[in-house]
């Protein structure tokens, strides 16, 4: 897939209706008000610079998962207040996204003027990125803009299939995550360190597989050691474990001896007697977990080997936490790995974090803006560390 594609910086932008697919699918309360409002101050920096091109600029996006029945909670509608105040202009409102009152609607919008349309999930079609859909989109603007980097791992019509009828150019957002995450695992700076935790092998499998054939070392944290630790036949007590993923586990170790990469698995661990915040616990051994307890983080010694696993790092990436961080008792594995990229980034190393669980832990700890990038993608950050291709980068227009 190539990387280099064409931004908003690349193309001629005064006069043009801009089509702009965001992410903005953002939590509401009961009352409907956005209780966390970072992915549309996301987007202000792009939408800004069309705005300030003279551009016109029409904002698509979706909310939840609204059934044919077009439920009022996935309305854009509960946006526009806060979208006005993000960007500092009265935006306008269009009760669908495509057919007559939308067309009316992109038709008289002027220069310096923002339109957001309804959700394009209303719309079954939108999903099945239909050709016929996808042309009704694009009859709104010149130009199409892709700034929604957490659907890229799907080909929907607002952000496939209108391709095939505008040229389609990436936003800030979008080129950030291509630069950051498509630009350094093809070339990396070294050594390159990748950090893999969580609960689940079988959600990082092929995360885990992609990474061995690019970096030097691999830390492997989390839950999911358990299953690396008990395929090698390690009592574990109660702890997680994925028995169906043995041989995957082994063939992963041996992949990684084989290519002279430094696989860092837990030395010691921190067990309790139960999954909860007030469980007694104990320091022990990787290879002297007792029945009927489980482990819920990584212990001192295996903290310190994480530490120097990172030290002197120029490339780091860090998907999935190190343990139960949720609970503050099970949070220090995961602090201390925190602090070691933060550390190798001040460093001079560029850091990449990614998934809903790590981007929370991170912010728990307060060491997200020492990061160099957090990626904001969720499952379409995990496709691209897996080194998919992705149809939402790849129908961009290329340099």
């Amino acid at each position: 897939m190539n990387m280099n594609k064409k931004t908003i910086e690349d193309v001629d932008l005064k006069g043009k209706k801009v089509f702009c697919r965001v992410d903005y699918n953002v939590p509401f309360d009961a009352d409907m008000n956005i209780t966390n409002d970072t992915r549309i101050v996301a987007t202000k920096p792009t939408i800004s610079y069309l705005l300030e091109q003279g551009a016109a600029v029409i904002i698509a996006c979706h909310i939840g998962r609204p059934t044919e029945a077009r439920e009022d909670k996935f309305s854009t509608k509960h946006l526009v207040k806060r979208v006005s105040e993000v960007m500092g202009v009265d935006v306008k409102w269009a009760p669908d996204c495509v057919g007559p009152e939308a067309e009316k609607a992109a038709a008289d919008l002027k220069p310096g003027e923002i339109l957001l349309l309804e959700n394009l999930r209303y719309h079954k079609e939108e999903k099945k990125n239909d050709p016929e859909f996808a042309k009704q989109l694009a009859a709104l603007a010149d130009i199409a803009v892709n700034d929604a980097f957490g659907v890229s791992h799907r080909a929907h019509a607002a952000n496939v299939g209108i391709t095939s009828y505008l040229e389609s150019v990436a936003g800030y957002l979008m080129a950030k995550e291509i630069k950051f995450i498509g630009q350094t695992l093809e070339a990396p700076q070294r050594p390159f360190v990748a950090i893999i935790g969580g609960a689940k092998v079988s959600d990082k499998i092929g995360v885990i597989s992609n990474m061995i054939d690019k970096v030097d070392k691999i830390i492997i944290g989390g839950g999911m050691a358990h299953t690396f630790d008990a395929a090698k036949g390690l009592p574990i007590g109660n702890s997680i474990c994925e028995k169906d993923k043995f041989e995957e586990a082994l063939g992963q170790l041996k992949k990684a001896e084989e290519k002279g990469v430094q696989v860092v698995l837990p030395a010691d661990l921190t067990i309790a007697d139960k999954f909860a915040a007030d469980a007694n616990t104990q320091i022990v051994d990787v290879d002297k977990v007792p029945e009927g307890w489980e482990a819920l983080d990584s212990g001192p010694k295996t903290c310190n080997l994480y530490v120097e696993a990172l030290k002197g790092a120029k490339t780091v990436i860090w998907n999935g936490p190190m343990g139960v961080f949720e609970f503050d008792a099970f949070a220090t594995g995961t602090l201390k790995v925190a602090e070691a990229v933060a550390e190798a980034t001040e460093q001079g190393a560029i850091s990449i974090v990614g998934g809903g669980d790590s981007i929370a832990a991170l912010k728990k700890t307060g060491l997200a803006d020492k990061i160099s990038h957090i990626s904001t993608g969720g499952g379409a950050t995990l496709e691209f560390l897996e080194g998919k291709v992705l149809p939402g980068i790849a129908a961009i227009a290329d340099k």
